[in-house]
Order: structure tokens, then sequence, then C-alpha cells
């Protein structure tokens, strides 16, 4: 199934996410954000239990923002609660 969230706080402006019915991540996809950090984060999710990229993303700080591009992610999956 393939869901969109909508980002705040971060350079990156919407994450599109694919999971299967086990609650394996197919693909993520960021619009917007650093290039190299959301690509890293999209190769390292891909295979793994949403559940678990949460867990290893959530509050994950950029700079001052509070927030970031991998804890987006975080509370994306959390609020599918795919975990």
């Amino acid at each position: 199934m393939i869901y969109q969230y909508k980002t705040k706080g971060t350079c990156s402006r919407m994450i599109t996410l694919d999971v299967d019915d086990n609650g394996t991540i197919n693909s993520v996809e960021f619009l917007g954000g650093c290039p190299g950090n959301t690509m890293g984060v999209c190769t390292l999710a891909k295979g793994r239990k949403a559940g678990e990229i949460a867990d290893l993303c959530r509050g994950i700080p950029c700079r001052d923002k509070g927030t970031s591009c991998p804890d987006q992610l975080a509370r994306f999956i959390d609020s599918l609660e795919l975990g």
C-alpha cells in the first residue's frame, strides 16, 4: 500500500511510503530535503519492517529544528500504526 505524508519543520516537503501487507517497506521517497541524506535513509529502510525503521529514526534532530527528515519518517510510520 502506498501512503503520502506532508512533512512539517524540514526541508523535505513530502514522504511517499510503500509498505506491503506484512509491514515491510518496499520503498521510501522524499520530495525535497538533502539528497544524500534522504537517499541514504530510503536505501537503508528498503526491505526492513516499518516499526524497526521508526524506532531507529525517531527523535533524530536536524540542527535546531526539533525534527529531521528521518524523524518525520518515524512520525509518519507511527501515524499509520505500522509498527
